[in-house]
């Protein structure tokens, strides 16, 4: 798919959400938030919670600064934050044992992909850019 169509889907997906906003009573494309370029530290479920919410589709990453392999995913990660409409969230597990258990984080690193306020994916070990961007497009689009 070309960068021009997927622009055009995502231009479409845009269009739609802003007409069920305005049903819905809620705001407009000018009061949602972009996501952001580089990931955002969470702490706690509430915060998790606020970027869900606020987002079309958001990866968490749930990482232990302990972690080789977590060290490895980092320049994907904060890529794929840079380059994606889906905000990247961090959680660190060690201050934030409740949030991993309430996701079944067994080991690190897991990402629980979020679209649309639902857990949707979880994905256990490092994974490449381009697996990881496959999985967040297929939930924009």
């Amino acid at each position: 798919m070309s960068d021009d169509e997927l622009s055009e889907i995502r231009k479409q997906k845009r269009e739609q959400l802003e007409s069920k906003a305005r049903v819905d009573g809620g705001t407009s494309a000018e009061e949602t938030q972009s996501a952001p370029n580089s990931p955002v530290g969470v702490n706690g479920s509430n915060e998790l919670g606020d970027i869900v919410s606020s987002h079309d589709v958001v990866l968490a990453d749930f990482y232990a600064d302990w972690c080789g392999p977590c060290k490895m995913l980092e320049p994907t990660v904060e890529k794929l934050a840079a380059n994606t409409e889906a905000a990247v969230a961090k959680v660190d597990v060690d201050r934030n044992q409740e949030l991993a258990a309430q996701y079944q984080v067994r080991g690190v690193p897991t990402m629980v992909l979020f679209a649309d306020g639902e857990a949707v994916e979880q994905i256990v070990g490092v994974r490449g850019y381009d697996d990881l961007k496959g999985l967040i497009d297929s939930h924009l689009a």
